[in-house]
């Protein structure tokens, strides 16, 4: 077991054992940590509102990942189907790779963005775009009724319409105008000497 050294107690003991007559005037410095052992702290911070966006941002993350996959599962086929007209046999299966690949890098470079709150217009544009290659491409491999249009059309759109309600839940967290108090907060302190 590891000790470690707290100044404040070896601060004390110095100064009790060099004049034993004033040991009063220095009192024993109180812990920090005021709750009892096995005692349960509260979360600070933490309201209830707070705990169940939190939840709910969850759950749609969650679904958003089962989304994009079934998505993912769904044009995976017609992908191959159209691959195996002008890719080698043992690339066909890994060739709609070149289509989701870019679409969810592009996806995480705009949940960074957002987490850290900043604009993501390049990566939204090679998501929307990627989005709109597998609606395509899957579409040219769909039976040619309306019903077979929708099956292979839907999943990449819904997967953009579920990413993009993600990224805006993940945006409201914290609004705007609170943003621009913290950033006026910021340069107020800078100046200072």
């Amino acid at each position: 077991m590891e000790q470690t050294f707290d100044w404040d107690e070896e601060l004390t003991h110095l100064l009790q054992t060099s004049a034993p007559h004033t040991a009063s005037a220095f009192p024993r410095p109180r812990s920090h940590n005021r709750r009892k052992p096995g005692r349960a702290t509260p979360l600070r911070g933490w309201s209830w509102v707070r705990v169940v966006s939190l939840s709910m941002a969850a759950l749609t993350a969650f679904i958003v990942t089962t989304v994009g996959v079934l998505g993912a599962m769904v044009s995976y086929d017609p992908l191959t189907h159209l691959a195996a007209a002008g890719v080698a046999p043992g690339l066909v299966h890994g060739w709609p790779l070149l289509v989701f690949g870019p679409w969810v890098v592009a996806c995480l470079s705009v949940l960074r963005a957002a987490l850290h709150r900043r604009r993501a217009l390049h990566a939204w544009t090679v998501v929307v775009l990627f989005t709109a290659i597998a609606v395509a491409l899957s579409v040219t491999q769909a039976p040619r009724t309306l019903p077979g249009i929708a099956v292979t059309a839907l999943p990449p759109a819904a997967a953009l319409a579920c990413f993009h309600q993600f990224i805006r839940q993940i945006t409201l967290a914290r609004p705007r105008h609170a943003l621009a108090r913290a950033a006026a907060h910021r340069a107020g302190t800078r100046g200072r000497p």
